[in-house]
């Protein structure tokens, strides 16, 4: 866990890896179809950012064993991610560095958290905060799933004024709806998103 100081620093860019957790990956309570196939890619993305000397957070669902999030409390999903399971850890392949901060959502057992923004630190800080001592302007998002918590978190990322570059090779979405994930992709867009590839960016 990196230490953070409370100058401001200056670093404008930070690569955002949401929720690859072995319960959103397939054999997982909630897969996400091919979900693991974007860890290579997110991985290649850590490269990129850590070579570069650029922060890295990465979200996770971390739900207490009773929470309204679950239909059997009255909520929408099956029993996931729960805090302290196998369910709720990363995805084995997924390489994050040491110094990757972890942030922690859905703890509230009568909310649902997709977003990264209603997510905190070890020390109870929150994404826009630590965002803000970090001097970050542009964030850089992965992950799953492309039509909850992705898109949640990149919403709310235009919304408290960041710049989002959505990393499309490197998301993958639920679909309840077949065309769910198209369309959190359309949303998003229109809000003021981009969206690169990793051959995007290394080109830049």
């Amino acid at each position: 866990m990196r230490n953070i100081k409370p100058v401001k620093l200056k670093l404008k860019k930070a690569f955002l890896v949401v929720d690859v957790q072995n319960d959103f990956c397939p054999g997982g309570a909630l897969p996400v179809t091919d979900g693991d196939r974007v860890v290579p890619v997110l991985n290649k993305y850590i490269r990129f950012f850590a070579k570069s000397n650029l922060p890295i957070f990465a979200s996770r669902d971390w739900h207490p064993k009773k929470t309204r999030h679950f239909k059997k409390f009255g909520g929408s999903w099956p029993v996931h991610c729960v805090q302290n399971t196998e369910g709720a850890q990363f995805h084995k392949d997924l390489k994050l560095p040491k110094e990757a901060i972890i942030l922690s959502k859905g703890m509230d057992p009568i909310g649902d958290s997709y977003s990264a923004f209603q997510a905190m630190d070890s020390n109870g800080v929150h994404l826009e905060n630590l965002l803000k001592i970090f001097g970050v302007e542009e964030l850089y998002i992965g992950g799953l799933a492309t039509d909850y918590c992705v898109k949640f978190s990149t919403v709310d990322a235009l919304k408290h004024g960041f710049k989002v570059i959505l990393l499309v090779d490197s998301i993958k979405g639920v679909n309840v709806k077949p065309r769910d994930s198209e369309l959190a992709i359309e949303e998003m867009l229109s809000r003021g998103a981009k969206k690169i590839t990793l051959k995007d960016l290394i080109k830049r």
